[in-house]
């Protein structure tokens, strides 16, 4: 174990920090939006049934394959390759992008599921008896409610796709792993570079644990009332 090129290492692999963080906020951000619409299409069976077989299908398959089919797959249809979506899908970063958005979207949207069921049907009337419009109530009791109970789940939703951006360099990307994967074709120390770019991504983790733990306090009904009181 060779501390220097350890240390030299560890900075080189910084330099994709920024690629997998982009990848990282866009895929939750995007995913979480069409968790959503999911969830809100399945208010009716033909919406539930095209809401469950995405699902299942994103859920059911490997994300590596779902990369590689976004990347490679889709230049084999002409009428993509002839259409406006070309000069996005030909490009490695908007397949990347949209292979984890439409992976995060899976599962968030089970999540979101999971604590729309957990809303206590007394609230939701409450809010209806007072006067407010669906609307109001889905943004004001509704999506706040869930997300409280959707939050441990959430969060390692949050850390699986850290660890999963890892995936984009299968692709030519130049995040943290695919300069960690051109460190070891250069120099074949693989222990000394895996071991320097799982350091970054343990304590990125780390953070976001204890980011999760400090929101989910916060929002905790017995905290709240002391912190206010």
């Amino acid at each position: 174990m060779d501390v220097g090129f350890i240390s030299a290492t560890f900075v080189k692999i910084l330099a994709g920090l920024p690629l997998t963080l982009n990848f990282w906020l866009l895929s939750l951000l995007g995913g979480a939006l069409l968790a959503l619409l999911l969830n809100l299409l399945r208010q009716n069976p033909i919406g539930n049934a095209i809401a469950a077989s995405y699902v299942f299908i994103f859920r059911g398959t490997p994300l590596l394959i779902q990369i590689f089919m976004i990347y490679y797959g889709l230049a084999g249809f002409g009428f993509i390759r002839h259409s406006f979506l070309w000069p996005f899908l030909r490009e490695p970063y908007w397949c990347g992008l949209l292979a984890l958005v439409l992976n995060d979207a899976a599962y968030t949207s089970e999540i979101l599921r999971g604590g729309l069921r957990a809303v206590p049907a007394g609230a939701i009337e409450a809010g209806r008896v007072s006067g407010m419009s669906r609307l109001t109530v889905l943004r004001r009791i509704t999506l706040p409610l869930a997300f409280r109970q959707a939050l441990p789940a959430y969060s390692n939703e949050v850390i699986s796709m850290l660890k999963a951006t890892a995936l984009v360099s299968t692709i030519t990307l130049m995040d943290m792993t695919g300069i960690a994967r051109a460190e070891i074709s250069d120099t074949w120390r693989a222990v000394e570079i895996l071991l320097s770019a799982a350091v970054i991504y343990l304590a990125i983790s780390i953070i976001v644990t204890k980011a999760s733990s400090w929101i989910e306090r916060r929002l905790s009904p017995w905290t709240f009332g002391r912190t206010t009181s």
